[in-house]
């Protein structure tokens, strides 16, 4: 927590939030002193808590706009849809930028016109930044800085995104235990979309799902919806525990299990579940080009059950995500929750509870700061949140609330040793106003109380469905175009296309057969076959010892066998996402087969198909690579440009912290003597001051004593009368001589004052220098491979599975 005077305004700092200014509750006004946040203590995570009209909404989302001004992209779920106000920002501050979003009931209430209520509101927050030091080009900053996106799951309002497509096995989770805790939470965050609280120790339907999951990850498979429906009814298991499967769960009941997810799949609404960007996390808080993203979930059309289910799936998505991440101790990420009431209670364990607990202790280790901000502060897990190394308090409802909070506070003292003054507290936050909030920070020496500051973005409430839609209609992608239905005349082509027998080829020995795994889901009417074609697989390794960058790369190719001239021809292979061991030995019952060339049934023209491979390896394979030679940081295998900025903006970061972390512990001690000087100096003005003030007074009198003896009437001047009036003179001489003292004690107040200004302003500069560090541009080099560096592993037969339509249609089944 850093401070600042309001004579500078200087809140746009390295690493800091601009979030208001220092509050004073004895006189109940702002102070000078402006309020800055550490981005980096929001590692330790923070609470906010407040009721209605606390000004807790407003808090938050300046919170986010000074993260995305700083680079940091952020989850955003948002029960109540008012989070969509961060793309309600107008630079030029026009009427007519703020006309579609005011509330009209409010301007019939006050008896104006739309149009004139949308001026007042143009000029309200323009009068409202300027006041707290911000103007258009902050607004313009802030929007340059970041993309923000509504996704909409089960609306097709905002932005669709597919949730229910696909359970693909998480990435990157070697822990076993932590797979179990992914597989928990997974089926549990499922069976609340049908309303089943489930318990995965006594509930059939979580124990059975579960398992199925299980199975299938453990082969490296993914399982769609429809695919989970047909395995509860056929499980890949004979046994649960030390029971047979039909005594557990008979299959009567397991019908009527996937006749509920069949019913929820097949109702119309459900569709948009399944439609739309899929759920990548890495996609919602970064654009293709790396530009940091502020992705808002907005949940507020789905029911209860609906909502459980979503945010449970995405706090899953995100540790499967956070887990791949390298540790870092700068903040890179913030996932903002605007309301968890229900879903972090302290007694029941509802699905969002568990991922929730595992961001809070776990988190920090990798950058992920995680804010959760409620108005009903009863319902909340505090040995839980204790984990929050922050807490932004507003005005509070009820005495049982300010309770809660208090305990809340003292777990999170326990945690750091330090002391916690409940009765202190108790009374701060008894006075605390609109806008105005106490702060507990665990990385600061004491808590703080400030009034938030003017948001950029324009506050119009909770957004409906046909504003979100407004909003996301211009970025929405059009949808592809149909294809032409194929003409008679082209099917009975493609029915031609080709030979096929039943059986499978029989093949010399030294000719080994494999089939690429089906994947594909069979289309009505449709029935198997297998065409035949050479899958290589190579490894070619890239070096360039000057730069010092060394990667490998795994090529896996997939190129049909043909009765051609040239029958393998390699450039016209595809890239595929399978390995040697991940071909089969034998394929799937009831399969057709594609006729084999006869140049595939010799030995030696695989041989031959080899050194092509080889030869085409080394032809066709480049690396393209990015160095940034400020950072010394080169680009990972398969890193696109836009993932390597990523990379570069977190270790700029990272290393503009620990700069400007020294750069504070040197000028710390400088500042610190010259602030103590200018306290002693100003205590020396008071001490002048007063004594040219008692001076004075002891002058007045002894004239005032003289004039009134002469008034009296005495005819002659006594000794006593001249000696009182040379003292009177004496006196006036000490006192011109103490106001040079306080001019003189005033003038050095202002000299070390100037030296303080000089001092800061040189602090200024090298932070600023700070920035600068790594800023250079990437560059780009290729790599060609040397015939030495390829290697090939495999060149083998491999039957391709196709799906075949009475049309003679065929599509993918291994993709």
């Amino acid at each position: 927590m850093k401070k600042g005077t309001k004579k500078s305004l200087d809140f746009e700092k390295l690493g800091v939030f601009y979030l208001g200014r220092l509050y004073d509750l004895k006189t109940r006004k702002g102070r000078e002193e402006l309020f800055l946040y550490d981005s980096k203590d929001l590692v330790t995570h923070a609470v906010c808590v407040g009721m209605t009209g606390s000004g807790k909404t407003g808090l938050c989302i300046s919170l986010l706009e000074e993260a995305a001004i700083d680079g940091i992209p952020a989850i955003v779920i948002d029960p109540k849809g008012d989070l969509g106000n961060l793309m309600l920002t107008f630079p030029d501050l026009k009427a007519e930028n703020f006309a579609p979003w005011i509330n009209l009931d409010e301007a019939q209430r006050k008896g104006i016109s739309p149009e004139e209520y949308a001026r007042q509101q143009a000029a309200l927050w323009q009068q409202g930044l300027a006041g707290w030091g911000q103007d258009k080009e902050r607004i313009r900053r802030f929007r340059e800085a970041v993309d923000i996106a509504i996704y909409t799951p089960g609306s097709a309002a905002g932005l669709p995104v597919s949730v229910l497509s696909t359970f693909a096995k998480p990435q990157a989770i070697e822990d076993a235990d932590v797979l179990q805790e992914y597989v928990t939470n997974t089926t549990t965050s499922l069976l609340s979309l049908l309303g089943i609280q489930a318990d995965p120790i006594r509930s059939k339907e979580h124990i059975l799902i579960a398992n199925i999951l299980s199975a299938v990850w453990a082969k490296g498979q993914g399982l769609d919806m429809p695919g989970l429906i047909q395995l509860i009814q056929t499980p890949p298991l004979t046994k649960v525990g030390v029971f047979d499967l039909e005594s557990f769960y008979p299959s009567k009941e397991r019908y009527e299990l996937a006749m509920s997810l069949n019913n929820l799949l097949a109702s119309p609404g459900f569709q948009t579940w399944m439609e739309g960007d899929p759920f990548d996390i890495s996609r919602f808080l970064y654009t293709p080009e790396g530009k940091p993203r502020i992705a808002i979930f907005s949940i507020a059309h789905l029911n209860d059950h609906e909502r459980m289910f979503f945010v449970s799936f995405l706090l899953n998505q995100v540790l499967g995500w956070m887990r791949k991440l390298p540790g870092t101790t700068s903040l890179r990420a913030m996932v903002y929750m605007d309301e968890i009431f229900g879903y972090f209670p302290p007694v029941a364990n509802p699905p969002s509870k568990q991922p929730l607990l595992t961001l809070l202790k776990q988190g920090r280790a990798f950058g992920i700061g995680l804010v959760l901000a409620t108005q009903n502060p009863v319902d909340l897990d505090y040995k839980g949140l204790s984990n929050a190394g922050t807490w932004f308090i507003g005005r509070l409802q009820t005495e049982r609330d300010k309770e809660r909070v208090l305990e809340g506070l003292e777990g999170a003292a326990a945690g750091t040793g330090k002391s916690f003054g409940r009765a202190d507290m108790d009374k701060i936050i008894a006075g605390l106003g609109k806008r105005v909030f106490l702060v507990n920070n665990v990385h600061e020496d004491r808590p703080e109380v400030f009034e938030s500051r003017w948001a950029l973005s324009y506050l119009a409430g909770p957004l409906t469905r046909n504003q979100i839609k407004r909003l996301m209609d211009p970025v929405k992608q059009p949808p592809a175009p149909l294809a032409p239905e194929p003409t008679p005349a082209v099917q009975e082509e493609r029915r031609e296309e080709g030979k096929f027998q039943v059986r499978q080829p029989a093949l010399p020995p030294e000719i080994p057969q494999y089939f690429v795994p089906v994947r594909g889901r069979q289309p009505g009417g449709g029935s198997l076959m297998y065409l035949p074609a050479v899958f290589g697989e190579g490894s070619v390794r890239f070096s360039d010892v000057k730069k010092g960058f060394e990667s490998m790369r795994t090529v896996l190719i997939l190129t049909p066998v043909e009765n051609a001239a040239i029958p393998v021809n390699w450039d016209q292979g595809e890239e595929v996402g399978l390995a040697g061991k991940d071909l089969e030995s034998a394929p799937l019952g009831n399969a057709e087969f594609g006729e084999l060339p006869a140049v595939a049934t010799k030995g030696k023209s695989y041989e031959e198909w080899r050194r092509d491979f080889a030869a085409w390896l080394y032809r066709a394979q480049s690396l393209e690579a990015f160095h940034s030679p400020g950072l010394r940081v080169f680009s990972q295998p398969n890193e696109s440009e836009g993932e390597f900025r990523i990379r570069l903006q977190q270790a700029s970061r990272e290393q503009r912290d620990q700069l400007v972390e020294g750069l504070r512990k040197k000028y710390a001690p400088k500042i610190a003597a010259l602030q103590e000087r200018i306290r002693r100096a100003e205590q020396a003005v008071s001490r002048e001051s007063e004594q040219v003030k008692q001076q004075g007074v002891q002058t007045v009198i002894s004239i005032g004593a003289t004039i009134l003896g002469a008034f009296l009437g005495r005819k002659t001047v006594s000794t006593s009368t001249l000696g009182r009036a040379t003292t009177a003179a004496r006196g006036a001489g000490r006192v011109l001589k103490e106001r040079e003292d306080v001019g003189r004690a005033q003038e050095n107040v202002g000299a070390l004052q100037q030296q303080l200004a000089d001092l800061e302003a040189e602090f200024k500069v090298e932070a600023d220098s700070a920035a600068l560090t790594g800023a250079e541009s990437i560059q780009t080099f290729t790599i060609k491979p040397t015939k030495q560096n390829i290697s090939v592993k495999l060149v083998v037969l491999a039957w391709v599975p196709w799906w075949k339509t009475a049309a003679g249609e065929r599509t993918p089944a291994w993709k």
